[in-house]
């Protein structure tokens, strides 16, 4: 694959750009991102509905275009983590990861042994239907997996620092929406107490070295967070673009074309 691997993004503090995919799992997608300067793309089979069939063949568009994906699931059962990663997603983004315990078991059930429990099967998507030591593959796969943990509830911002700590949790992610909503402050991302929680979050991914990122919605707010510690910036999602830029047109014409009448 051409370019930097997600384990190799997670490996330094450059920026990052990216764009979140909740609708348009279409075959060109992956080129489309790569050709638009995408370093990565967040997939979510959360809010979206995208079965697992879905996402494996976008995850092979991304693999195609040389472009590193995530892809968080419903939920944080084995079921759900292993098969995103036999399917050939790079990364897991987990919801909701509350403290040690679930970083725990998020990674015993995304790594082999000796380093985890998930169960086996080699020579399939994963790892590109190839053969191989045994052993070298597992330590393969075990290095290539990313574990990304959303922090998205009151105890994930308090046990952030012990999370980050975790030898495998390679990124904390904020879900502003959700945090806002545990912390009894629906999207009023300014209000000091949701200022204070990211703050205590990128604090622990700057106190040891681990990459940091979050959804926007607007180039500015890119580049402020960039400034406060952030080097994964997910910059909107696909119907989220696809609205404003039509909508940007659609309105443009209008608006000429009254000035000409008037």
């Amino acid at each position: 694959m051409g370019g930097p691997t997600l384990k190799q993004l997670v490996g330094t503090r450059d920026l990052k750009v990216g764009h979140y995919i909740g609708e348009f799992a279409t075959p060109g997608i992956g080129h489309i991102l790569k050709n638009a300067g995408c370093d990565f793309v967040f997939f979510d089979m959360k809010h979206s509905g995208f079965s697992f069939e879905t996402t494996k063949q976008a995850v092979r568009y991304f693999e195609a275009a040389g472009l590193p994906a995530m892809v968080r699931p419903p939920t944080k059962t084995y079921e759900q983590i292993a098969r995103i990663l036999d399917a050939g997603a790079e990364g897991v983004v987990l919801p909701m990861v509350k403290d040690v315990d679930e970083c725990r078991h998020i990674l015993n059930c995304m790594k082999y042994v000796p380093d985890g429990e998930r169960g086996v099967a080699l020579g399939i998507a994963h790892d590109n239907y190839t053969g191989g030591d045994v052993m070298d593959k597992l330590a393969a796969a075990n290095r290539r997996s990313v574990m990304i943990a959303l922090i998205e509830t009151r105890d994930g911002v308090e046990n952030a620092d012990a999370m980050a700590a975790i030898d495998g949790v390679d990124c904390l992610w904020i879900g502003h929406f959700d945090l806002s909503c545990a912390l009894g402050i629906p999207g009023e991302f300014g209000h000091p107490d949701f200022v204070a929680a990211v703050e205590t979050v990128t604090e622990a991914c700057r106190r040891h070295g681990k990459s940091l990122g979050r959804l926007v919605n607007d180039v500015d707010s890119g580049v402020t967070l960039f400034g406060h510690g952030f080097d994964f910036i997910c910059y909107s999602g696909d119907v989220w673009a696809l609205g404003a830029a039509v909508k940007a047109g659609v309105d443009g014409i209008r608006k000429g074309v009254a000035a000409t009448r008037g």
